[in-house]
């Protein structure tokens, strides 16, 4: 599903239609018509500076928690100052998060966890080493 932002100086929903893909307009400052835990994947581009006097930062980050499904990804791409504000909440929410040093790039996996604080299976065993090109959190 491809989302623009009815925020946006640039329609692109002709160019999704055109391509045969599904997409709709949408204004992050509301709840986004769809069932909790619906998608794995959620790419955002700017769109924390789109919506930065009309809306806080923690509601569109709340509406994508609930929208994404437990051990899915948000893929944020927006200027590095706003990533660094942006980057404090989702540890909050028990995400993991991962910025890129080169790009203004934040990666964030939303943990699957219960009451008794336990990480999902497929969590223990991952390996979380980190590399020379990103740095990661772990919560």
């Amino acid at each position: 599903m491809n989302v623009v932002p009815t925020a946006a100086e640039l329609s692109t929903l002709g160019v999704v239609y055109e391509r045969g893909l599904i997409g709709m307009y949408h204004d992050w400052c509301e709840a986004f018509s769809t069932y909790p835990r619906t998608y794995d994947l959620i790419h955002a581009n700017g769109i924390f500076t789109l919506y930065k006097d009309r809306c806080k930062m923690e509601d569109i980050l709340l509406e994508m928690d609930r929208i994404l499904r437990p051990e899915g990804t948000v893929i944020l791409r927006d200027d590095v100052e706003i990533l660094l504000k942006v980057q404090r909440t989702p540890k909050g929410m028990r995400w993991k998060t991962l910025m890129a040093n080169h790009e203004k790039v934040l990666f964030a996996v939303k943990r699957y966890w219960t009451a008794a604080g336990e990480g999902s299976e497929s969590e223990k065993h991952k390996n979380t080493g980190s590399s020379s090109e990103a740095k990661g959190s772990e919560e």
